[in-house]
């Protein structure tokens, strides 16, 4: 079984990398990690970066993942392999472009674009954001499935995830303590469904709902609410070509991994929200009931 240690970085692809940076900036509230060659970096703690937006197709999307300094990269590629999903090494210009000693690509059986990153550059001074989110780091991502069942095997036979809880076929996968670094929804699409940042209390998210909503006219498209799964208190908004942007703060974590029992959860939007907000987000609507006559 493949060790994932902690998500490390998200890119997505955008067709304007100048909109890409005062969203990323004036909107998120990132900080600059350099722009070069078609690609724009933003950090978000203490690691190098953990958004880039790179020129070219806004429905392109991977997402990164930190393995050991110990970890023996070419083994991990030889048994993704094994289990029937081809492997790319990364080459020196990749490399030097996600800013890490090596990495290798695949994707997983829905078609995401899955990375696994070797010693990861990390920033050489504190995180200054461009504005006060309350942002304390980059947390989980959501990913499309179009099969959860298949793609939770994926995640938890071949690589360390566990399940957290279930929302009807939707899995919260944890890689570490963090209630969920990975969430799979059922979709037709293929690509991250949402980006998480954590941000450092209830206050932030809601000074953020006001901002976003108010001055930025910011569509929000679920919360304020609390999340009856992880317990975090969460604001979901839209951000470039659709993309889904999330806050939170309050996640739950799991330190005993032998009394922890994940549970199942309806599809519901009470699932989604204990407080009764209603999400905005097709993938975390169920289906309207047919209707006879």
């Amino acid at each position: 079984m493949i060790d994932l240690r902690r998500i490390r970085y998200v890119r997505v692809g955008t067709p304007d990398l100048g909109e890409a940076t005062d969203f990323a900036t004036k909107v998120l509230g990132l900080e600059p990690a350099g722009r070069e060659r078609g690609m724009a970096y933003f950090r978000s703690d203490e690691r190098d970066h953990t958004i880039c937006y790179v020129e070219g197709d806004p429905a392109r999307h991977s997402v990164a993942f930190e393995v050991s300094e110990s970890a023996d990269l070419q083994a991990i590629a030889a048994e993704i392999e094994r289990v029937g999903y081809p492997v790319h090494a990364g080459t020196a210009a990749e490399r030097e472009a996600r800013r890490v000693l090596d990495f290798i690509a695949f994707k997983d059986p829905t078609g995401n674009e899955i990375e696994i990153v070797w010693r990861a550059q990390y920033a050489t001074r504190r995180y200054f954001p461009s504005r006060d989110a309350g942002i304390t780091g980059f947390s989980h991502i959501g990913l499309h499935t179009n099969d959860a069942g298949r793609d939770e095997k994926f995640w938890t036979q071949v690589f360390n995830a566990r399940a957290s809880d279930w929302i009807g076929d939707a899995p919260l996968l944890r890689i570490n303590p963090v209630h969920h670094s990975i969430a799979l929804f059922p979709s037709s699409h293929v690509g991250v469904q949402h980006i998480n940042h954590q941000v450092e209390s209830i206050d932030d998210v809601m000074r953020s709902w006001y901002l976003l909503r108010e001055q930025r006219g910011i569509r929000i498209v679920f919360g304020p609410g609390r999340h009856l799964s992880s317990g975090a208190v969460f604001l979901y908004f839209e951000g470039l070509d659709k993309m889904v942007y999330e806050y939170s703060c309050g996640v739950r974590i799991i330190e005993d991994e032998a009394t922890y029992v994940p549970r199942q959860l309806p599809f519901t939007a009470e699932a989604f929200c204990m407080w009764g907000a209603k999400p905005d987000i097709v993938e975390f609507r169920a289906p309207d009931p047919l209707v006879t006559l």
